[in-house]
């Protein structure tokens, strides 16, 4: 990818104030938390406070399955190396999970949980969406992704909720 694309020129200004920010701290927590821990919070606290007899706890669980399949195979496919691996000047902030970029696993979930669970429940979108946005901003500033990789990701995310909500 060309020094000059939009991509690279974001990802160096977030990653570039990100190295020197009071906000790192928060970017690798959203970071942390977007690998699993928050999903798996979420899916526990639905089910076991369901007014659905358990079956949006099922539903968050197939739907993180599901993008989990879809996002594996399109690493292992398209093997888009990450930012900092690719451009001088780029740091990892962050330990990244696999050695490549596209599409953002972390913004798949994170929009795909965010717009399916706030379907049961409307409140939890005034949480998780802010948290969805937040973990997208964090993977580019970490520089651990290209904006090109959390946007396909949010894409991903929000047409695999859509489709298993159509299923309900």
């Amino acid at each position: 990818m060309s020094e000059g694309t939009i991509d690279v020129r974001l990802i160096r200004r977030l990653n570039g104030y990100a190295c020197s920010s009071r906000y790192l701290g928060l970017m690798r927590l959203a970071s942390r938390l977007g690998d699993g821990p928050i999903w798996y919070i979420l899916i526990a606290a639905v089910t076991v406070g369901e007014k659905f007899a358990g079956w949006t706890g099922v539903h968050l669980a197939l739907l993180g399955l599901c993008n989990t399949l879809i996002y594996y195979t399109l690493k292992v496919s398209l093997k888009r190396a990450r930012p900092f691996a690719t451009h001088q000047g780029i740091r990892a902030l962050a330990e990244p999970m696999d050695a490549y970029s596209l599409p953002s696993g972390h913004t798949m979930h994170a929009v795909a949980f965010a717009i399916a669970a706030s379907s049961f429940y409307p409140a939890l979108a005034l949480v998780l969406a802010p948290f969805a946005a937040l973990t997208a901003v964090s993977r580019v500033a970490l520089g651990l992704h290209y904006p090109s990789d959390v946007l396909l990701g949010a894409i991903i995310g929000a047409a695999t909720a859509a489709v298993s909500l159509s299923l309900v």
